[in-house]
């Protein structure tokens, strides 16, 4: 598959939408339900750091973005990191792509730590961010339910070899 990466815009929100969708609808990507709309979406993501992925004909085909872990100053170097891949894209490397490019833009604009939470029965989710230099930090356990189901959350965290090194 060929594509290129480019910055998300608001108008790429229904394409973002419809991929977010797809990854609820697997019930191992997030404890989500529904997915915001665009305003909503815009001021829980940091205004920096929002990626899409593209095909060479015009279709999104994943999409990457932070949002901010608190609003406390000793932090403002930290960011949860949300990485989807469409499902007719995922297998093909795009996920790694997206995830490699989120960390370069996340240290141009002077992120320290990514963070990451997925769930343990989302292997993929964990691989991907293990070939991007994020370690395991930990399992919250039964962490929360999602349709009557308890899901544990492996915790995940790169830190940057240069942002905010002495």
């Amino acid at each position: 598959m060929s594509y290129s990466i480019e910055a998300l815009r608001p108008e790429d929100w229904p394409q973002v939408r419809a991929i977010y969708v797809e990854g609820i609808s697997t019930g191992t990507a997030t404890f989500e339900t529904d997915v915001p709309d665009w305003d909503e979406w815009d001021r829980s993501h940091l205004p920096h750091s929002r990626l899409m992925a593209r095909t060479d004909e015009g279709q999104l085909a994943g999409w990457a973005a932070l949002s901010p872990v608190s609003d406390r100053c000793a932090y403002g170097g930290v960011a949860e990191v949300s990485v989807y891949v469409g499902a007719a894209s995922r297998g093909q490397g795009l996920g790694k792509a997206l995830l490699d490019a989120l960390v370069r833009e996340s240290e141009a604009a002077g992120v320290w730590t990514l963070q990451a939470g997925m769930f343990a029965q989302n292997p993929a989710s964990i691989a991907l961010h293990e070939n991007c230099g994020f370690r395991v930090v930990g399992v919250r356990e039964r962490l929360g339910a999602l349709r009557g189901v308890w899901h544990d959350v492996v915790l995940m965290e790169r830190r940057s070899p240069t942002v905010g090194a002495d």
